[in-house]
C-alpha cells in the first residue's frame, strides 16, 4: 500500500463500531482498502471550499466513504438557480443557508461523521488558520481569487489541494501538491486571466450533471490520498468533454520559477487576491446603480440602456426599454449608439457589461456606464416581475 497522507499512529487509534464494520462492509472486503485503509478515513480530516456544484458531489461521498470530519466554508444561501446542479440542496431547502442544508443533509447520509460549518468567505485573513486544521482541501470554488488563495494556503501548510473546475460541457480535475512531487496552480496558470474576460458558470452556463462528474473525481482523489492507494493525480491535468464523453490527460511539471513553490519562492503568506486577480493596471470603470437607473427613467433623463446579452437570454428576462446589441456584435454596431447621450450598460450580472463598456471606451464613448449587477440586481432591487435565471 502506497504511503497515506494520515499518520498511521492517529489512524491505528481508530475503533470501527459494529454499525461502521456493517456500513463499510463493500470497502472492507477490498484488499485496497480494509480496516486498516477505513481507519484511515475515519481518522482523516477534509475541507471543501463551497457547497455548491462542486461541493455537493464531492461532500455527499467523502460522508458516504467515511470521512470522519467533513469542514464546509461557505456564506452563500440556496437559491432556485442552485438546485439544477447543487445536489446537497432540495427545494425546501431555498433560502436556507447552504451550510444548515449541507449539515442536514450529510447528516442524513451518515451519521458517524463529524461535520464542521464555517460560514465565512474564505478569504486572506481566515485560509491560513482553517487550513491548518485539515488533511486535504477539496476546492469546489467558481473564481480566480479563491483557487489562487487556495493553492498557496496549502502549498505554504503542505496540504494536498483537490483543484476542480467546469464550463458548460468541459470539466477539469487535479491534485495540486508540491510537497508530493506535482506542481501547484500558480505552475499552470501564473498569472489570471483579465479581468472580466472568463465568465463563470452564471454567465455561461453548465451542464448540471457535469459537477457531479467532476466532484466526483474530487472525492476519489481525495480517498486515495487517504488511504495511500492507486496512482492519484498529482501531476496529471483530467480534462472531461461531456458532449464527446471523452477524457484527456495532459502531464503537468512544476515551474522552478513559480513565486509559492519555486526554487526561489517570493510569496510566503496570503496576498491581496482581489486586487490581483482583478484590479491590475485597469481603470476603474464608471458604474450605476440598479437604484440609479430606476430614479433616470422615471426622472425621463435621455439616455440609452443597452443591453449585451444574447438574444436568448433577452426573452427570458428584459429591462423595458433597453436595446440589444450582442456582446459580439456591439463593435461592428458601435454607429446605432448616440454618442451625446449617457450610455448606461447591462448583461446578467455586470461582467460582460464592463468588457463592452471598456470596448466603447477604446472607441471614443465617454458617457458611459455599467449597471452594478446587472439584471439581477435590477430584479432584486427593483422589479420582482422580471424573472432570475
Amino acid at each position: 500500500m502506497k504511503r497515506s497522507i494520515i499518520d498511521d499512529e492517529r489512524s491505528s487509534a481508530m475503533r470501527l463500531s459494529a454499525e461502521e464494520l456493517q456500513r463499510y462492509s463493500r470497502h472492507l472486503l477490498m484488499p485496497e482498502v480494509t480496516s486498516e485503509g477505513q481507519k484511515r478515513l475515519k481518522a482523516a480530516r477534509i475541507l471543501c471550499i463551497g457547497a455548491g456544484g462542486l461541493g455537493s458531489p464531492a461532500a455527499l461521498y467523502l460522508a458516504a466513504a467515511g470521512v470522519g470530519t467533513i469542514g464546509i466554508v461557505d456564506f452563500d444561501d440556496v437559491d432556485l438557480s442552485n438546485l439544477q446542479r447543487q445536489i446537497l440542496h432540495g427545494t425546501k431547502d431555498i433560502g436556507r443557508s447552504k451550510l444548515e442544508s449541507a449539515r442536514d443533509r450529510l447528516r442524513d447520509t451518515n451519521p458517524e461523521i463529524e461535520i464542521e460549518l464555517h460560514k465565512y468567505r474564505f478569504s486572506s485573513e481566515n485560509a491560513s488558520q482553517l487550513v491548518a486544521q485539515y488533511d486535504v482541501v477539496v476546492d469546489g470554488s467558481d473564481n480566480f481569487p479563491t483557487r489562487y488563495l487556495s493553492n498557496d494556503v496549502c502549498v505554504f501548510a503542505r496540504r494536498p489541494n483537490v483543484y476542480g473546475s467546469v464550463f458548460r460541457f468541459e470539466g477539469q480535475t487535479t491534485v495540486f501538491a508540491p510537497h508530493l512531487g506535482g506542481p501547484c496552480y500558480r505552475c499552470l496558470f501564473p498569472e489570471p486571466p483579465p479581468p472580466d474576460s472568463v465568465p463563470n458558470c452564471a454567465q455561461a452556463g453548465v451542464l448540471g450533471v457535469l459537477p457531479g462528474i467532476i466532484g466526483m473525481l474530487q472525492a476519489i482523489e481525495t480517498i486515495k490520498l487517504i488511504v495511500g492507494i492507486g496512482e492519484t493525480l498529482v501531476g496529471r491535468l483530467l480534462h472531461f468533454n461531456a458532449l464527446k464523453v471523452k477524457f484527456r490527460e495532459l502531464n503537468l511539471r512544476r515551474d522552478p520559477g513559480c513565486p509559492v513553490c519555486g526554487e526561489n519562492p517570493t510569496i510566503f503568506s496570503p496576498i491581496d487576491y482581489e486586487q490581483f486577480c482583478g484590479g491590475r493596471n485597469e481603470e476603474a470603470i464608471p458604474t450605476m446603480s440598479a437604484p440609479e437607473l430606476k430614479r433616470k427613467m422615471d426622472a425621463c433623463e435621455p439616455f440609452e440602456l443597452i443591453d449585451v446579452r444574447e438574444p436568448f437570454e433577452y426573452e427570458i428576462a428584459r429591462i423595458d426599454g433597453a436595446k440589444l446589441i450582442p456582446l459580439g456584435e456591439i463593435a461592428e454596431r458601435v454607429n446605432e449608439l448616440q454618442r451625446e447621450r449617457p450610455i448606461v450598460v447591462h448583461c446578467h450580472s455586470g461582467q460582460r457589461s464592463a468588457q463592452a463598456v471598456r470596448l466603447l471606451q477604446q472607441r471614443g464613448f465617454a458617457n458611459l456606464y455599467n449597471l452594478e449587477g446587472g439584471i439581477d440586481a435590477w430584479s432584486d432591487q427593483i422589479d420582482p416581475s422580471v424573472p432570475k435565471y
